[in-house]
């Protein structure tokens, strides 16, 4: 359990995840549900651009992911909804800083304090900005995804590091990791 910043984010329940979503506000909603439907980073998410988002697809810049790689994510239906409900900009980053400095996005500090008031409000604790990915992987572990193309999914550099952010499997992905 995540206390103080401290320990590993929870896990959304499908309910929690609804009621979080439900409480935030754009530009943090479809911030987190990019989080969730595309197992990003927080922030990979902030940093995407207009032009980052074409044919159904989610283009994560090598630059703005941890290990230096551009990854594509198809865009599912659900977070497509998400899209859809909001005026996007129509050029530059997708989520701009308030202050209308150029060239500037909105920041994880932002996105964390968001969050934080609408889990103050819904009384969860542990849950942070990391909670998404950790669901997102989780979820799709459950659901029959292979190790292999949740790592491609996730951006992840080992398998076995997928296996940390799986609730429940207590080791399972990190020893299978071991025998490649």
């Amino acid at each position: 359990m995540k206390v103080e910043r401290n320990g590993q984010a929870e896990i959304l329940s499908p309910e929690q995840l609804e009621l979080v979503l439900g409480e935030l506000r754009h530009p943090h909603r479809l911030i987190f549900a990019i989080c969730y439907y595309t197992s990003c980073r927080i922030s990979e998410a902030v940093a995407l651009q207009v032009g980052d988002i074409q044919n159904g697809q989610i283009v994560f810049r090598s630059a703005n992911t941890k290990a230096k790689r551009t990854k594509e994510v198809s865009i599912p239906q659900k977070l497509q909804t998400e899209f859809d409900a909001v005026d996007l900009p129509e050029s530059g980053y997708l989520f701009p800083a308030r202050t209308g400095a150029t060239g500037s996005h909105i920041t994880t500090k932002s996105c964390d304090l968001a969050l934080r008031k609408v889990c103050d409000y819904v009384g969860l604790k542990g849950i942070s900005t990391h909670s998404f990915r950790r669901t997102s992987i989780t979820n799709l572990y459950r659901a029959g995804v292979d190790l292999k193309t949740i790592q491609e999914r996730s951006g992840h550099a080992s398998i076995a590091n997928v296996g940390l952010y799986i609730e429940g499997l207590n080791g399972e992905a990190q020893k299978a990791g071991e025998l490649l």
